[in-house]
C-alpha cells in the first residue's frame, strides 16, 4: 500500500450533542472568512458552516462556537488555528481531465504557437486553486506527451491552494482508480503506478510528474501572490465563482499583473469576464489571453 490510515472509536454509549452556530457568531465567521481568504459566505451557508466546523470544536474540546470564535479571533488562535478552520470550510472539487476541451484547445493551438515563438524556453504554468492535484498532474500529463513530439520542449507546473489538507494529499498524489477513470488509457500505462497490493484499488502519479510539479500554500488575498516571475499560462478554473463581483475583478487584475504579454488564462465554464474591468481578450469559450 501507498498510504495506511488507523480509524478511532467513539466510547460506547456516549452521546454527544452538536453544538448549534448561532447568527451572532455565523457574522463574526462569515466576515472573518471573506476579509481573510475573500470567500463569501451568505446565510443559506449558515448550515454548511456550522456543520463543517463541529469537527474542530470536538478537537479542541470546546462545547459552543462563542468559545471557538472568541480563541479563534486570539492571537494563539490566529496562529494556531486559523489555517485548520480554512482547510475545513474550502471547498475542493476537482477531477481528471475536468473540461477536457480545455486540455484539447491547450495541446492543439496554444502550446504549438507558443513553441514557435519561445524556442528553448522553459513554459511556465500555474493551476491556481489546484485542490487534491487532479488539475496540475493532468496537465503534466498533457504537456509530457507535447514534450515527447516537440524534442527540446520544457515545462514547470506551480499547483497552489489555501488548504493544507488538499496539499498534502495532492503531494502523495495517490488517488483511488475510480478518480482517475476520465485519464485516457494510454495515458494510465504511462503515468500511473498500481499498489503492489491490487485489492487496494489504489494508483500513484510516476516520479517523472510529481518532479515536474511544485506544490505550496497560497492565500487570493494576498497582495502580490509572493511571487518573483511572470507566467505563460495561468489555469483558475471554478474558483472565481466562491467570490463577489469586486473581488473577482481584484483577483483577475492580480493574475494579469502575473501574466506575460500574450499569455493565457483558462477560467472554468461557468465562470465570466463579463462586466469585469479586467484587460484580458476572449480567444476561446472561457479562454482569454493578455494582449501583447
Amino acid at each position: 500500500m501507498y498510504a495506511s490510515g488507523a480509524l478511532s472509536m467513539e466510547e460506547p454509549g456516549r452521546i454527544e450533542h452538536a453544538a448549534v452556530l448561532s447568527a451572532r457568531d455565523f457574522g463574526r465567521l462569515s466576515r472573518f472568512i471573506y476579509d481573510t481568504c475573500g470567500i463569501k459566505m451568505p446565510e443559506v451557508k449558515k448550515t454548511m458552516l456550522e456543520a463543517r466546523l463541529q469537527k474542530r470544536l470536538r478537537a479542541l474540546g470546546m462545547h459552543n462556537f462563542t468559545d471557538y470564535c472568541d480563541f479563534l479571533f486570539s492571537s494563539e488562535g490566529l496562529e494556531k488555528e486559523l489555517v485548520q478552520m480554512l482547510d475545513m470550510v474550502t471547498t475542493n472539487k476537482t477531477d481528471f481531465f475536468r473540461e477536457p476541451d480545455h486540455f484539447h484547445y491547450l495541446s492543439q493551438t496554444v502550446l504549438p504557437d507558443w513553441v514557435r515563438r519561445h524556442p528553448g524556453a522553459t513554459l511556465s504554468i500555474w493551476s491556481a486553486g489546484c485542490s487534491s492535484g487532479e488539475e496540475p498532474y493532468t496537465l503534466a500529463m498533457v504537456l509530457s506527451e507535447f514534450a515527447l513530439q516537440n524534442p527540446g520542449f520544457d515545462f514547470r507546473i506551480l499547483a497552489t491552494d489555501i488548504s493544507t489538507r488538499v496539499l498534502e494529499k495532492a503531494r502523495n498524489a495517490i488517488y483511488q482508480e475510480s478518480q482517475v477513470e476520465p485519464v485516457p488509457f494510454e495515458y494510465k500505462k504511462k503515468y500511473l503506478l498500481r499498489s503492489k497490493d491490487r485489492s487496494s484499488g489504489m494508483v500513484r502519479i510516476v516520479p517523472e510528474l510529481r518532479e515536474k510539479v511544485r506544490f505550496r500554500r497560497l492565500n487570493f488575498m494576498d497582495e502580490d501572490f509572493g511571487m518573483r516571475e511572470q507566467l505563460d499560462i495561468i489555469f483558475c478554473r471554478n474558483v472565481i465563482i466562491y467570490f463577489d463581483r469586486p473581488t473577482q475583478e481584484k483577483l483577475l487584475q492580480r493574475f494579469h499583473r502575473n501574466m506575460k504579454p500574450g499569455s493565457f488564462i483558462f477560467m472554468g465554464h461557468s465562470e465570466t469576464l463579463s462586466g469585469l474591468d479586467v484587460p484580458l481578450v476572449s480567444v476561446y469559450p472561457t479562454v482569454y489571453r493578455k494582449p501583447r
